[in-house]
């Protein structure tokens, strides 16, 4: 059952575009103690149907900019080479510390860009008569 969920809620943030990596790899981590190279494997094989359905979706509402999207894309299978090879060279300890980091920098970030846009929405609250 907790595999169900894990894979449900995952889905909804990876059809948003967010990325369900970013919930599913931890969530796999440590409701299931499974180690992290295994969970970055399951992510990539749970990725292919969820992409591809949230793709035929963001194509029928016409959400992708098509070209721009083959260069981002060609230039990100090279990436994906290269981060395989590198992975397949580094301990599970070493993988999961650094997605952690990872997962810290975009929440700083995140929390940064809210608390920016809270900023700027009082100032432009004064502003108005």
């Amino acid at each position: 059952m907790v595999s169900v969920l894990i894979g449900f809620f995952s889905g909804i943030i990876s059809g948003m575009g967010i990325g369900g990596g970013a919930i599913l790899i931890p969530a796999l981590i440590f409701t299931s103690g499974i180690d992290q190279k295994l969970a970055q494997g399951i992510n990539l094989v749970y990725f292919l149907p969820t992409a591809v359905i949230a793709l035929i979706i963001h194509l029928k509402n016409k959400n992708v900019d098509i070209p721009a999207a083959a260069v981002i894309g060609s230039f990100g299978c090279i990436g994906a080479v290269l981060g395989s090879l590198i992975a397949m060279h580094l301990g599970s300890d070493l993988l999961r510390r650094m997605f952690g980091f990872f997962l810290l920098l975009i929440g700083i970030r995140e929390i940064l860009k809210g608390l920016h846009t809270k900023k700027s929405d009082a100032q432009s609250d004064k502003s108005d008569p």
